[in-house]
């Protein structure tokens, strides 16, 4: 059976319809949290965590893999699935913003995303 691994910390059952369906093209949707990554984390860290987290991964034998997170980790991640020839994509969405401002003054920011489609990295 084909998979699509979404490795972000977005899990797909909060996804739009359009993204779960465009997803599901690949296969069927596995999350695999994209993990916390600790500021002070060594390069040694940073990497074992990539290492584990491809691991996973590639358990799941991923026809496509959604990889979204933290910078370095992700990269690392999306270099070592792209060397295996796993399609590693990115969500690509816009950006919707609104301000109100508050009866004290505050202003109140409301971000909306709005998918439209998968990027190859």
């Amino acid at each position: 059976m084909k998979k699509f691994v979404n490795c972000s910390n977005h899990p797909s059952r909060l996804w739009s319809v359009m993204q779960r369906e465009t997803a599901e093209k690949y296969g069927e949707i596995v999350d695999v949290p994209f993990p916390a990554v600790a500021c002070d984390l060594t390069d040694s860290g940073l990497e074992e965590l990539a290492e584990q987290i491809t691991r996973d991964i590639l358990a799941l034998e991923p026809t496509a893999v959604m990889c979204m997170g933290e910078f370095v980790v992700c990269f690392r991640i999306v270099q070592k699935l792209k060397a295996r020839g796993i399609k590693v994509l990115a969500s690509c969405s816009e950006r919707r913003a609104t301000e109100h401002v508050k009866e004290d003054g505050t202003v109140q920011k409301e971000t909306l995303f709005v998918f439209q489609g998968f990027r190859e990295y």
